[in-house]
């Protein structure tokens, strides 16, 4: 193969009509319409002065063109970055610069704040809007729709994502041809997917979730996607008939169980509902099995690495764990300090190793040395448990780990027994500064139906389950906990908010 990547996922699909993308307005796209498409763009990028491995960076909203602009940067050789689209203007001149993209391309609405962005980074500014206008679109109109594919080897770099940089500034994560490939290979396999596959597809795809993982597996498959541009409760109801897999964020299915439309008979033809990017709470886990006969297959990826465990496709799918390492992939538990493995059944952060680990952080050596071990281990950042089965358990972050008086906590082991109180559908728990004990422990709880958490009752309970210093200082009942766009906790933003409930005291 002249281009791994390309001839694998797109290349093989030439002059082919079988279906792709299924869109909103009922239209079809087909593989060959799509390659074609791409190719366009991939003549504008080269006529442009855009090298095999120079980097491609866009903040659009999702359409068949923007992932096309995927295929088009994979069969020219050049780096793709996507960026989310709630960045603002500031933001994404640190990404631009950072990663010295040659072309930045925008939403048309946005068109006016990038100017000077791209102006400082010295990258050119096109546009291309979520109905498939825009200049880029216009300068593609004129090209040939085919392109002669670059030449390219496994190692080459296909992708630069950011981390979302909550300790810090953000990592532009080097991922290879072979990372993503060998992913998107292994996880078909594991996941049993065919031509057959009607992949319902709502998440965004500046996300390794719904580029990487939805797309690339399908594309992979042979299968075809409804591509929808965000997810809309009342389109995936409508839509689910058509399907046979879904992938998802928690959100998608609390808020499907929310509605009296979703029943049984509605997803009796699904294969598989998976869900990753964030926890799935035990309780919707097993509301969605009640309602539907689904056991939901939650994994476990990151930025830096897609995918790397997996509950099974076939056999127990546990609640509260990610599985099982993924074929290929290696995954111990190590103490934080020392680095030295841990027997099961002991916490400690997770450190993975496989063909799906990406090349170190785009300009920081230091970095990359501090969280790629040299034998290839990756320092995740999580920290989890492996029991006795060998499933994994994500307890939270490094991070996020509260050290209150000398004394090690955990948070989920106190969000778990908080999310079982009677009015509460979720918690969320952190460690702020405390004068006495460096850190003290706060809970955040999200009142689930009409009913109001009583504080007094929790308290006694925790007091009941938990050692005495793993008790929450205090519990506040907020009307929703904050998430970014993939659903996660931003437990960064409650710490800095309530960092001086305690110290001014």
């Amino acid at each position: 193969m002249t281009n791994p990547l390309y001839d694998t996922l797109f290349g093989r699909y030439a002059g082919k009509s079988t279906p792709f993308l299924h869109l909103s307005d009922g239209s079809t796209l087909s593989h060959d319409a799509f390659l074609r498409m791409a190719a366009r763009y991939a003549h504008v990028f080269r006529d442009a002065g855009i090298a095999p491995g120079d980097r491609l960076a866009v903040q659009i909203e999702k359409s068949p063109q923007a992932l096309a602009i995927y295929a088009a940067c994979v069969q020219a050789g050049i780096v793709f970055l996507p960026l989310n689209t709630a960045y603002t203007a500031t933001e994404v001149s640190y990404f631009v610069e950072n990663s010295g993209a040659k072309l930045l391309v925008c939403d048309s609405s946005n068109h006016a704040a990038l100017i000077p962005v791209a102006l400082t980074a010295g990258a050119q500014l096109e546009t291309l809007d979520s109905d498939g206008t825009g200049s880029l679109s216009a300068l593609a109109t004129t090209r040939d729709d085919s392109f002669s594919t670059v030449a390219r080897q496994l190692d080459d770099l296909a992708a630069f994502l950011y981390t979302s940089g909550t300790t810090g500034r953000s990592k532009g994560a080097m991922l290879s041809q072979q990372n993503l490939l060998s992913n998107a290979e292994t996880l078909v396999e594991y996941w049993q997917f065919t031509d057959q596959d009607v992949l319902l597809h709502a998440l965004p795809i500046f996300h390794t979730h719904g580029l990487f993982v939805a797309s690339n597996v399908t594309l992979l498959a042979g299968g075809s996607m409804i591509f929808m541009p965000r997810f809309n409760l009342d389109q995936v109801i409508e839509n689910l008939p058509r399907a046979t897999s879904m992938m998802g964020v928690p959100t998608f299915y609390t808020r499907m169980l929310g509605d009296a439309r979703f029943t049984k008979q509605l997803t009796q033809h699904m294969r598989l509902f998976i869900s990753g990017s964030a926890p799935l709470l035990a309780d919707t886990h097993i509301q969605f099995e009640t309602r539907t006969g689904h056991r939901i297959l939650e994994r476990y990826g990151m930025t830096e690495t897609n995918m790397n465990t997996s509950n099974p496709y076939v056999g127990e799918r546990r609640a509260g764990t990610v599985g099982k390492p993924l074929p290929g992939v290696e995954l111990k538990i190590t103490n934080p300090a020392t680095g030295d493995t841990l027997p099961d059944g002991e916490i400690g952060q997770i450190e993975v190793r496989g063909p799906n680990v990406f090349q170190g952080y785009w300009q920081m050596p230091e970095k990359t040395a501090e969280e790629l071990r040299q034998d290839g281990f990756f320092i995740t950042g999580d920290l989890g448990v492996i029991d006795a089965q060998g499933y994994v358990q994500i307890v939270g972050r490094n991070k996020d780990l509260i050290i209150s008086g000398g004394y090690n906590i955990y948070p989920k082991e106190i969000e778990l027994v908080l999310d079982e109180q009677p009015g509460v559908l979720e918690s969320a728990v952190v460690g702020v500064p405390h004068p006495d004990f460096g850190e003290t422990v706060v809970g955040f709880l999200v009142a689930g139906g009409d009913v109001t958490p009583d504080l007094d009752a929790i308290n006694a309970t925790v007091g009941d389950s938990l050692a005495r210093f793993k008790h929450p200082k205090k519990l506040i009942v907020l009307p929703e906990l904050p998430r970014n766009t993939m659903g996660k906790v931003q437990k960064n933003l409650l710490r800095k908010e309530y960092s001086l409930l305690f110290t001014t005291q």
